[in-house]
């Protein structure tokens, strides 16, 4: 009990830190997003309406420290206010809807990665020195170094412009009305093919790495020579003994990328012009939407927080050592 207070007294302060990066942080922007608004629509208000406008907005006429305390307010409530690009849908409504269609993609998609890759490191450490350990790491430290931004370009041109196999962008057909139906479930999984395979393909790579480098560190170990000693099979010495230790570094790893599957990939998104938090994420930041850039950032800090929570809990349970510490 005391090791779990110790760490929810951290989190909670790491919390606040964070919330209160997220309050100064979109006021040093340059810019008043409400005048931005209705300049770019060639509208003209007189003071008393702009005021009234901000004021609905939640933009008070108020001191610095004010502002704050009566931010930390709403957000400990739950308030996150309106959207300014897509008033009057609150924030809470907006950043919901995109965030079904970011754990669909993004949270599947890194699962199938960390499954693959930690399995590919594990086989490459294993056979290490053969051809398939070559072949394996080779693609894992390639697909990790090259840049999301250069493998979307270029599955969506392959794939999208040149083959015409799968859509171009969309979460799902624009004709179809959103239903619990085969028809619509299976252009969800057709138009998100592109972004999961580009996903897939970042991800994988760093799980591969990861768990390869943590095995070999262990394959000489005194345990693993008294497990092949008793006469265990290489499959159990393989799975029990080396890869069940070398998983804690990949777990750590893994928190990390939960974590940010709820801020989504923006630049795939973008690039495939999907309706996730990413994308939402970016369009807010070009309207100086300022209600949706906060209440993204405190769910992509609250998505961290939690995740790495987890996994100090999971490391208990995968390292028995820990539970005497």
């Amino acid at each position: 009990m005391a090791f779990l207070l110790r760490r929810l007294a951290f989190y909670l302060a790491a919390f606040l830190a964070a919330a209160t990066i997220n309050f100064f942080l979109p006021r040093l922007m340059p810019g008043d997003p409400i005048e931005i608004m209705f300049a770019s629509a060639g509208s003209e208000l007189s003071l008393e309406n702009l005021n009234a406008l901000k004021l609905t907005f939640g933009f008070i006429d108020a001191p610095l420290h004010e502002q704050y305390f009566s931010y930390l307010k709403s957000v400990f409530t739950g308030d996150l206010g309106r959207s300014i690009k897509y008033f009057p849908l609150p924030v809470t409504d907006l950043l919901g809807r995109a965030l079904i269609w970011t754990l669909g993609l993004v949270g599947i998609a890194t699962l199938i990665s960390f499954t693959l890759g930690t399995f590919l490191g594990v086989m490459a450490a294993w056979r290490r020195g053969t051809l398939f350990d070559s072949v394996a790491s080779l693609l894992a430290i390639f697909s990790s170094s090259v840049p999301a931004v250069v493998v979307s370009l270029i599955v969506l041109f392959v794939f999208g412009y040149t083959l015409r196999w799968f859509p171009n962008g969309y979460a799902a057909d624009p004709m179809l009305d959103p239903a619990f139906s085969w028809t619509y479930i299976s252009s969800v999984i057709y138009h998100g093919a592109l972004p999961m395979l580009t996903l897939v393909t970042v991800l994988t790579g760093g799980f591969a790495v990861t768990m390869r480098n943590n095995m070999i560190n262990l394959l000489g170990e005194d345990y693993i020579v008294m497990g092949r000693a008793k006469g265990l099979s290489d499959s159990n010495v393989m799975l029990w003994y080396a890869a069940r230790n070398a998983l804690l570094p990949t777990v750590s790893s893994l928190a990390i990328a939960i974590g940010t599957i709820l801020s989504g990939s923006l630049i795939i998104e973008v690039v495939f012009n999907y309706p996730g938090l990413g994308n939402t994420l970016y369009q807010a930041i070009l309207a100086r939407d300022y209600p949706v850039i906060q209440g993204q950032l405190l769910i992509m800090t609250g998505a961290m927080l939690v995740s790495n929570f987890v996994v100090d809990l999971s490391y208990v349970l995968l390292d028995p050592r820990l539970k005497k510490a």
